[in-house]
């Protein structure tokens, strides 16, 4: 296979006066049979949330909900006791197990939030809702591959359901990073913001790219860039 792009304009769009949110596999509404999720991966929204509005108290069962915070300011809220109030550097981990409820605002008056919401397929059914958050500062994603969600809770990564790690990256222009894959292993990279070269592959802003069959993956940035990577089973 080796690395199959998913460029930023192919993807899902839904927007409404309070929401922008780019879908880079069937969401909601958007619906494309060829893109229904990679491997555990199963949704990666990029959202712009306008101020003072969001996502009202709703549902979700059996799913790994991961969400990183880009600009911005997300009240969370959740059936478990989960609260917080978490800006630019937080991640939440969500499992919504037998069931959960939650409500995710952007409360500034001024200021737009733009957070990227992932679901993955947990390893089963069943497991009872919890609420994770931590915080990763750009110092610490800063030209290396940093850690931020993983099965066990190591390097301080949230802990989360399923064989996937995720990894957070701010890499200057005309740095490198590299990753090795397991054996029948497989990668996505998301890029959020900036210009990057994968094993070649020039990628910027919003693209994904799926990677299976490939050993070693090279990342290096034509410009600043901030980019997440997902190492799934």
């Amino acid at each position: 296979m080796g690395l199959v792009l998913r460029p930023s304009a192919a993807r899902g769009h839904a927007e409404l006066d309070w929401l922008d949110s780019r879908h880079s596999f069937s969401f909601a509404h958007y619906y494309d049979p060829s893109h229904m999720g990679f491997r555990s991966l199963r949704v990666i929204n990029d959202d712009v949330v306008r101020r003072a509005s969001g996502f009202p108290m709703h549902g979700h069962s059996d799913m790994e909900i991961f969400t990183y915070v880009v600009r911005g300011s997300l009240a969370h809220r959740d059936t478990t006791g989960g609260t917080g109030v978490l800006s630019r550097g937080d991640v939440q981990a969500m499992t919504a197990g037998t069931g959960v409820r939650h409500s995710e605002y952007n409360t500034s008056p001024v200021e737009d939030l733009r957070l990227l919401q992932i679901w993955l397929v947990p390893d089963r059914a069943g497991y009872a809702p919890a609420y994770r958050d931590a915080h990763f500062d750009d110092a610490a994603k800063r030209n290396v591959l940093r850690l931020v969600a993983a099965p066990r809770e190591t390097e301080g990564a949230l802990h989360i359901n399923q064989d996937a790690r995720i990894h957070a990256s701010l890499l200057e222009a005309g740095k490198v990073v590299s990753h090795r894959l397991g054996d029948g292993r497989g990668a996505w990279i998301q890029v959020v913001d900036g210009d990057l070269l994968v094993n070649g592959q020039a990628l910027t802003g919003g693209d994904g790219a799926a990677i299976e069959e490939v050993a070693d993956i090279e990342i290096q940035a034509k410009t600043d860039a901030e980019f997440l990577l997902f190492d799934l089973a």
